[in-house]
């Protein structure tokens, strides 16, 4: 059963996740939602970095994201939650202007680039801190959304391969940045408490003439 630390890591995703849903219930694809998306080096395209996360093309789209969304979220919000936020908000606005100044003249939306960026900071971070369990479930993850490692090439015409690339190379500075803070690979160091007491009577504590004795 979760106790209430790690279900507190829960209510951030999830109110993100909320609010995206929200978003596309009430205005669906409409021109007029989709024209808050990025809108690369036009100066009314700037507000994309802050609306682009919560819009989405289709309820497919929003459902994409949804569960690795919420599976990463849920592990930087409860493995690091000392830095969480800080990390979250830097993957999100770095991306966002990052895709406003080098990605294709159109509107790019949906909150792909923020996925990509928690995944690539936990697969990076989990490398970095020797955190085995943390790069399982990054790959794991990476297999659940169908293949993340496609998604950084423009394969598909209508996908926004810039926030991909953008997403994944936040997630990585800020793995590196943020590698002395949060949760620390831990060596184990041989403590001589936990050295069972040597016997006085085995045969290695012997004399040499009683060891003789003993061999033979």
């Amino acid at each position: 059963i979760p106790n209430k630390s790690e279900l507190s890591g829960l209510w951030f995703p999830l109110g993100f996740l909320a609010i995206a849903t929200l978003v596309y219930a009430l205005f669906g694809d409409s021109s007029s939602v989709t024209m808050l998306g990025i809108h690369p080096r036009v100066v009314v395209g700037l507000r994309g970095i802050l609306f682009a996360p919560f819009i989405h093309g289709s309820w497919e789209h929003l459902a994409s994201n949804a569960l690795p969304f919420a599976i990463l979220g849920a592990l930087l919000f409860t493995i690091y939650k000392e830095i969480a936020y800080k990390v979250f908000f830097l993957i999100y606005f770095l991306t966002g202007i990052w895709v406003w100044m080098f990605a294709r003249d159109s509107y790019h939306i949906g909150a792909s680039g923020v996925l990509y960026g928690l995944w690539s900071f936990i697969l990076v971070s989990g490398f970095l801190r020797r955190r085995n369990d943390l790069v399982m479930l990054s790959f794991f993850v990476a297999f659940l959304y169908g293949g993340m490692f496609w998604g950084l090439f423009p394969l598909i015409p209508h996908v926004s391969f810039e926030s991909h690339v953008s997403g994944t190379l936040a997630g990585i500075m800020c793995a590196i940045y943020y590698l002395r803070q949060g949760p620390q690979h831990q060596p184990y160091v041989w403590n001589e408490a936990d050295e069972l007491p040597d016997d006085p009577e085995a045969p290695w504590n012997l004399p040499d003439e009683e060891k003789e004795n003993f061999k033979g």
